[in-house]
């Protein structure tokens, strides 16, 4: 049952992300792909997939969507070299924006909408430069939500372990 309501989870925060109007880029996928293996556990990445591939069925598919799964599973994967600190946290979900961009560009290179040469590969990346500026805000911001939402849960947790369990003892 855990399992199911965590999965309808991650599920409904990832399509109420891209569902509702917002700026190119500025979702909440970026940050939910870092935190939700890191936080979790590598066995929720295949639900994250799962979740992207339902929603991209109303948004639809393109070109591009091999590489954009592709980046999502190697963020989540790398999420776990990050996981330690607060400060290694968002630092790892900026770098997975990197990495997004970088992977999912390039896959826009390879469809032939710019020369395939090294002017146009760099085409390709300068023009989508306004597109990361957006993807990594909306990545820190909602790696700054589910880090607060983090500590709040932990600082919860901590208060009845610690004090309200301990006076039922007495």
């Amino acid at each position: 049952m855990k399992l199911i309501k965590i999965s309808l989870g991650i599920f409904f925060a990832l399509a109420l992300s891209r569902f509702i109007p917002h700026p190119p880029n500025f979702t909440s996928l970026l940050a939910l792909s870092f935190y939700i293996p890191a936080f979790l556990g590598i066995s929720y990445l295949p639900i994250l997939i799962l979740s992207f591939i339902i929603t991209d069925l109303f948004i639809g598919y393109h070109n591009v969507v091999l590489f954009t799964w592709g980046s999502i599973i190697f963020i989540g994967l790398s999420s776990k070299f990050f996981k330690k600190t607060i400060f290694t946290r968002i630092l790892g979900s900026l770098f997975g924006a990197l990495f997004f961009f970088i992977i999912t560009n390039f896959g826009v290179w390879t469809t032939g909408i710019y020369s395939y040469d090294i002017s146009g590969l760099i085409q390709c990346y300068l023009l989508a430069l306004p597109f990361f500026a957006y993807s990594l805000i909306s990545t820190f911001i909602f790696s700054a939500i589910i880090e607060t939402f983090y500590k709040i849960k932990f600082i919860k947790d901590f208060f009845i372990n610690n004090f309200v369990n301990s006076k039922k003892l007495q």
